[in-house]
């Protein structure tokens, strides 16, 4: 790879600037053309039934999806720096902004429109303003195990909003429990007509998915149902259609809202933002690590915010880039991110000349397509690795899945990353303490519970705290040594080994200097060993150096040992 500039970035493997710039077009392969325009081509056949479907989860008119992925990939193209993740609608944000706009609205369908392009707006907005502030890192407090149970709870809400349309009944319900009892109230009222196209859809996606797994089997079905629909008055037995879509393509300007409610939709475009970059970032390194190219977590966020934007402004709703869609894309040979463009272009082509024949999709269809969709969210045996591996994580992903079925998927999330955080406070709070010995015939200690053959030093208690020392653990600290002490008989030293505790605040060198009269009071004296170089500038402050012994440079235990007790070796 050549020498670029600074300013510079790789992508797929030519060079281009930070701004989108047609300098890079010369160094584009030809060989990559016809993989990317096959990739393109089968991803809008992925994209056109998907993102109606999905736009009916948001709420809004089938059109939306479709402006969605029109706008929103050509943006990506230009300014992200994956090569495979496709950009689009994805079911979680469709079900938030269902929920989270449905009152605003008050059922005024062309008000959700509006109200969702501005959410789409602000969330580009916050990903401009995001980029600028270099936050890129900011989606690792939303950890992957919370992810894992966000997307069981996010599958299972969002096949709770679909199965009303796949039976033909009246829906109801504000989460996923009470919209389970509604749909068991009303199964008596099941439209058999929408039933068995519903089902028939959903036999014929599960059968080509595992027969025929790289092909667009979810627009053969669609065309399939709008054919019999076209022939067999089943309208007139109560089978629900998409209806008219809009011809053409998608009138550029701003969403018509009052300024009074874009305090309302501030949250909601966080929410859908943070979820937005977490989802995608996740895909992005996904396929960076298995075709083996760099990517940026920061640039990631200004394509993600220019991508909002522009679906916005182009009538949409706020994007992402999902797995489902991007695992089509990648499957279907995509090399750049200019298969995005291909697939806008054929979705531009269909808005443009063939919205009629969306006019007799059925409804149950789409809500078969969704179930597809969303399943592979829900995942058991990736809850049953975490409960083998960690219980704590384990119970992490079930809180994240619980809060989302209970009290939605943004309430959710935020309630599983605050029940993380307070669990790794707990955990950091209590930190472990390793009783070390001697290893046989050397001057090196290690852990005696990992090495038994370890020897104990007589009237010498070593220990290892493995954390940094700061307020909320230090009197932890304290107590435990304390009481290592009172249950290991006569101490004439006791030496605590700081290797691991790089480290260090005000509490922290606090509770070393009553810790060191603690253990004088005792009748031993207090050493500290392997102290890391800013720890010791800070003991140095606090004036412990000539107090306790091993501060003024980085003394290994054996040596303060040696020095403690002349019988013992001095380390080499």
């Amino acid at each position: 790879m050549k020498i670029k500039p600074m300013g510079a970035r790789d992508w797929g493997g030519f060079a281009r600037s930070t701004l989108p710039s047609v300098e890079w077009l010369p160094q584009y392969q030809r060989a990559w053309l016809r993989s990317d325009l096959v990739a393109g081509l089968t991803l809008a056949a992925y994209a056109i039934p998907v993102s109606v479907a999905y736009a009916s989860l948001a709420g809004l008119p089938p059109q939306a999806g479709l402006y969605c992925y029109l706008l929103g990939g050509t943006v990506y193209a230009a300014f992200g720096t994956s090569r495979q993740l496709a950009i689009g609608p994805t079911s979680a944000i469709s079900i938030l902004i269902g929920s989270a706009l449905g009152l605003l609205s008050n059922g005024d369908s062309m008000r959700q429109v509006h109200l969702a392009a501005a959410v789409a707006v602000l969330a580009g907005l916050i990903g401009v303003i995001a980029w600028v502030l270099r936050l890129g890192n900011v989606t690792n407090f939303v950890s992957e195990t919370i992810l894992s149970g966000f997307k069981v709870g996010a599958g299972l809400v969002i096949a709770s909003t679909q199965l009303p349309k796949l039976f033909g009944i009246h829906s109801g319900g504000s989460n996923f429990f009470t919209r389970v009892i509604e749909v068991c109230k009303h199964l008596g009222e099941t439209n058999p007509y929408t039933l068995i196209i519903g089902v028939g859809a959903l036999a014929a996606l599960i059968l080509g998915e595992r027969f025929l797994p790289r092909r667009p089997i979810a627009l053969f079905v669609v065309m399939i149902s709008i054919v019999v629909m076209s022939f067999a008055p089943l309208s007139s037995r109560g089978v629900k259609t998409v209806g008219a879509i809009p011809e053409g393509l998608p009138h550029l300007g701003w969403p018509v809202v009052q300024w009074g409610e874009v305090d309302s939709l501030l949250g909601v475009a966080l929410a859908c933002f943070l979820l937005s970059y977490v989802e995608s970032i996740s895909v992005v390194r996904t396929f960076s690590r298995t075709h083996k190219y760099p990517i940026n977590a920061d640039q990631e966020l200004l394509a993600l915010g220019v991508a909002n934007l522009a679906a916005g402004i182009g009538q949409g709703y706020p994007l992402a880039g999902g797995m489902s869609q991007s695992a089509v894309n990648e499957k279907g040979g995509a090399q750049t991110p200019l298969a995005l463009v291909f697939a806008s272009g054929a979705i531009g082509m269909v808005l443009l000349f063939l919205t009629g024949l969306l006019r007799s999709l059925p409804e149950s269809v789409l809500a078969a397509v969704v179930l597809i969709a969303v399943g592979g969210l829900i995942r058991p045996r990736e809850l049953r690795h975490l409960y083998h591996v960690s219980k704590m994580e384990f119970r992490v992903a079930m809180v994240a899945t619980l809060g989302v079925l209970a009290f939605g998927i943004l309430k959710g999330v935020l309630l599983a990353a605050v029940f993380s955080i307070l669990l790794l406070l707990k955990r950091a709070s209590r930190p472990r303490i390793a009783l070390l010995g001697r290893m046989p015939g050397m001057d090196r200690f290690a852990d005696s519970s990992r090495y038994p053959e370890v020897e104990a030093i007589p009237s010498v208690l070593t220990l290892r705290v493995e954390a940094g020392l700061f307020y909320f653990n230090a009197q932890n600290v304290r107590k435990e040594v304390l009481d290592r002490m009172r249950n290991h008989g006569a101490i004439d030293l006791v030496v605590l080994d700081l290797s691991t505790s790089a480290n260090i605040d005000l509490a922290g060198v606090r509770m070393l200097s009553e810790l060191d009269e603690d253990v004088k009071q005792a009748g031993a004296a207090l050493a500290l060993a392997e102290v890391h170089g800013d720890v010791r500038d800070f003991l140095h402050a606090e004036g412990l150096a000539s107090r306790i012994p091993g501060i003024t440079q980085r003394t290994r235990i054996a040596a303060l040992i040696g020095q403690r007790m002349q019988s013992l070796p001095a380390a080499s």
